[in-house]
């Protein structure tokens, strides 16, 4: 689980340190209060962007940290080949310190316990600790990125735990990559010893070349997406810089019409108390427009071509390209593999006295146990898929998605692979008429966040990552649906560490911990609230606003009372657990913290 989480000089954040608890964790706030960047916050510690453009204003660094703690061997198997790679001490027995660090040179770098890791190692340790489902409007991810059960590889994984086949699977990877050594020995060893002379003098120089230019996983995304902003820095300059004017710099900008507006409609006010509503989203719509305008204005700020840069990177993507083109099959990642199996041909290849009589027959023994094990292994995941089906279908059902199908469909390979003889596909019907499409394929952020929320509902004892975050999981549904989606989050938290943001009051009133993030503006300055929840009234008037909004009246208040009686275990008194913030103000509501940009 996630214990702690650490923002310092992000964008109107100085100094933020949540400590959060086991269970479901809900975050509220009104539009534009600064639940996003929590949400970037997620991202960073992944090592899913950077956000160099939102560093504080002033500020030489940026910094998010987490503290998790490791309960899952899976996670530890990750850490350990983690700090196997980077030659460090990191333990998985402790809790594991994550931190990602962002200046104002653009650069960025990742710790892990106090070791120097790569952006492709925390993205494998981050994608095992937290599963991120952000809706469309919460920001988008790194190119490529997607949460955990989106991946074919994943779905496969997470059927056989439901389908309980683990320890066959297990036994199956163990005669699978047995019988790949053994082929690839005889194999080589069938050449004849002129031939691996050969073959050895070609796959030294080959390892050569590849070394000389000491490519890195990651490496070529990164070039390009930077070699794409330096060649095109001119128009993003020119037309950045018209939206800036157009929001803000101008005399007649949308910023200083809406302040007209917000300076109107105050007065119109106090005249007649009806167009509070207008008033209050125009000013919203204003402070929105403040920020955008910020962003935007250090965007700018940042943006400068350094003909030496565009070089060096040029160069560099030259000398990958040159590698992809000879060894890979489209991308560096494939240089890579062929530079693992480069190694392990030399090794096979210099071996002696092979006995080929032995290893034949041992050849032939393991290609019967992979067939047997991968048909019983097939016939487990056919199973499962069954039972999963309606399983699924009845969450949906619950969650106004009574028209929507899923199958699991379970397809032979041509030939046997590393995790057995199917591929696994989890394929999704939304409305009737439609055909099915897979998983990964659904487009809007709140229906995919409703299907994740109903397989993870279902798949919650075989899912394997420790925190979940949702995001947009209550768009365009209504409070009846919001309770139940509620209900079923809480039931996850069982098994799972739940972070929820929400706008729905019914949704909220389930948390273990409820977090209100407010944002203020004025006199020169913006700073963040974020204000734990610890008392039954303090909760009460957030649900009653999060219903009426400032004009919460007796009604509203009773109203709220019912959702938290309603969402109560047993309903019964049961406190909400003692939160702490760093650096808060306390006062009989809720404890503070704040978060200023001077």
């Amino acid at each position: 689980m996630l214990r702690e989480l650490h923002i310092s000089n992000l964008a109107i954040i100085e100094d933020l340190r949540l400590v959060l608890t086991p269970g479901l964790n809900v975050f509220t706030g009104q539009t534009g209060a600064g639940k996003s960047l929590i949400l970037g916050a997620f991202e960073m510690l992944l090592g899913r962007r950077t956000l160099a453009d939102m560093l504080r204003p002033g500020a030489a660094e940026g910094r998010v940290s987490g503290v998790f703690e490791i309960a899952d061997a899976g996670v530890a198997a990750e850490v350990r080949r983690v700090a196997d790679l980077s030659d460090s001490d990191i333990s998985a027995d402790e809790p594991l310190l994550i931190t990602r660090r962002l200046f104002a040179s653009g650069r960025s770098s990742a710790t892990i316990s106090g070791r120097p890791v790569t952006a492709a190692m925390l993205r494998e340790v981050g994608d095992r600790l937290i599963d991120l489902h952000v809706g469309d409007d919460g920001g988008s991810s790194a190119a490529g990125e997607a949460p955990f059960l989106l991946r074919p590889s994943n779905q496969l994984a997470v059927l056989d735990a439901f389908a309980g086949c683990d320890a066959l699977h297990a036994d199956y990877a163990q005669a699978y990559h047995e019988l790949t050594r053994i082929r690839e020995r005889l194999d080589e060893s069938a050449r004849g010893s002129a031939l691996r002379r050969e073959q050895l003098d070609l796959l030294d120089f080959q390892a050569g070349e590849i070394d000389a230019v000491e490519p890195t996983a990651g490496e070529y995304e990164e070039l390009a997406a930077r070699h794409r902003v330096l060649s095109e820095i001119d128009r993003l300059t020119r037309q950045v810089g018209l939206a800036h004017s157009v929001l803000y710099d101008s005399d007649e900008s949308v910023a200083s019409r809406l302040a007209a507006l917000v300076g109107i409609l105050r007065e119109l006010v106090e005249i007649d108390p009806a167009l509070q509503e207008a008033a209050g989203q125009i000013e919203s719509a204003a402070a929105s427009v403040q920020d955008a305008s910020f962003v935007l204005g250090r965007y700018l700020g940042r943006l400068e071509l350094d003909p030496a840069e565009l070089a060096e990177v040029n160069d560099r993507l030259n000398a990958l390209n040159r590698l992809i083109a000879k060894y890979g099959s489209g991308s560096l990642d494939d240089v890579l593999s062929r530079r693992e199996e480069i190694r392990a041909r030399i090794g096979a290849l210099t071996g002696e006295g092979l006995d080929t009589d032995a290893l034949t027959r041992r050849a032939a023994e393991l290609e019967r146990q992979v067939h047997e094990r991968g048909a019983a292994l097939h016939c487990r995941r056919v199973a499962a898929a069954k039972a999963l089906k309606p399983l699924v279908e009845s969450e949906f059902a619950q969650l106004a998605m009574s028209e929507a199908h899923i199958e699991v469909e379970v397809e032979p390979l041509d030939e046997p692979g590393p995790t057995g003889l199917d591929r696994v596909e989890m394929m999704i019907q939304t409305n009737p008429g439609q055909p099915l499409r897979p998983l990964r394929r659904i487009a809007s952020g709140g229906e995919l966040s409703r299907i994740m929320l109903a397989l993870k509902t279902v798949l919650a004892a075989a899912e394997r990552i420790s925190v979940l975050v949702f995001d947009e999981i209550d768009a365009k549904i209504g409070g009846r649906l919001g309770t139940i989606i509620g209900s079923k989050l809480r039931t996850l938290a069982q098994r799972h560490q739940v972070l929820c943001i929400t706008h729905l009051p019914q949704i909220a009133a389930f948390a273990d911990t409820h977090l209100r993030i407010v944002k203020h503006a004025g006199a020169g300055e913006t700073h963040i609230e974020v204000c734990p929840l610890v008392t039954t009234e303090a909760r009460r008037d957030e649900l009653a606003d999060m219903l009426a909004g400032r004009a919460a009246t007796a009604i509203t208040l009773r109203q709220a009372e019912e959702l938290l009686a309603a969402a109560r275990p047993g309903g019964g008194p049961d406190p909400p657990p003692d939160i702490e913030i760093t650096g808060a103000r306390r006062s009989p509501r809720s404890r503070r913290t704040v978060a200023r940009k001077a």
